[in-house]
């Protein structure tokens, strides 16, 4: 009984420790293993994730990443893979970034976007998510207070691996917070103030998104990425504050270029 009370004590402290502050229980290295595991899965289960065969329009999106993460901002460039796979989907406008930088865009969202300003925008907000390590830190909020009770009372104490193993099939996929999303839309923002793109770019991909979020179409890309008109309100916000000369009609936006670009898919 002493023990038992003794757990509960510490799950409640370790419970109220966590909600107060910002924390990750998961290492860099965690991230980076979860990372692989969960690309691992998508390969095994080509149903779900058929990803398209088409090398140059993979080679268009990594190229776009490989730029936007030469930010001085960028924390995790050598660690973290930043590889993109686009997954063969109409249906499905969104994307997503694993733990570790594995990011996969769907062929749904590339077609809904108007120009490659718009796409850089939304590449810089999936790398955002793998910089700030949102997946794992949800995890800790959803699953710390238990691993930790275990590890500090000297039970269990490879309970943190098989905790991460058994969220492989979905970590990928979890719901992002308002603030996570608030913040990787201001990351982005900033990442691609030392590009070529316009930075505000994926305004033109919310204001679509508003002007139509009753549609069945955008429900999903709802459901993971929450999309508040203060997301919309900020980004114009960061427009206003920053020493952008503001969009045009182009070099910025790389529109002709981005046309032709959906033209292969």
């Amino acid at each position: 009984m002493k023990q038992k009370l003794s757990s509960i004590s510490v799950k409640s402290f370790i419970l109220v420790f966590l909600v107060a502050c910002s924390f990750n229980i998961f290492p860099v290295s965690d991230d980076i293993q979860l990372g692989k595991q969960v690309k691992q899965e998508i390969d095994n289960d080509p149903n779900q994730f058929p990803i398209l065969n088409n090398a140059a329009a993979r080679s268009y999106l990594q190229n776009m990443i490989n730029q936007i993460i030469m930010s001085p901002k960028i924390k995790y460039r050598k660690e973290f893979a930043y590889k993109v796979e686009i997954i063969k989907d109409d249906k499905t406008i969104n994307a997503f970034c694993t733990p570790g930088g594995y990011i996969y865009v769907y062929t749904g969202l590339l077609k809904k976007l108007d120009n490659e300003a718009a796409l850089a925008g939304v590449l810089g907000h999936e790398i955002a998510h793998a910089e700030n390590r949102h997946s794992t830190q949800r995890m800790t909020k959803q699953y710390g207070a238990s691993v930790l009770t275990n590890v500090v009372l000297g039970n269990e104490a490879g309970q943190l691996e098989q905790l991460g193993a058994n969220l492989l099939t979905g970590v990928a996929l979890l719901k992002n917070s308002r603030d996570d999303e608030l913040e990787a839309d201001e990351d982005s923002f900033h990442y691609l103030e030392s590009t070529k793109w316009y930075p505000g770019g994926i305004k033109f991909f919310f204001e679509k998104i508003m002007t139509n979020k009753s549609s069945s179409i955008f429900q999903e890309l709802l459901s993971t990425h929450p999309m508040p008109q203060d997301r919309l309100d900020q980004i114009n916000k960061l427009i206003k504050e920053s020493n952008t000369t503001g969009a045009t009609k182009g070099d910025n936006l790389f529109r002709a270029r981005y046309q032709e670009f959906l033209k292969s898919l």
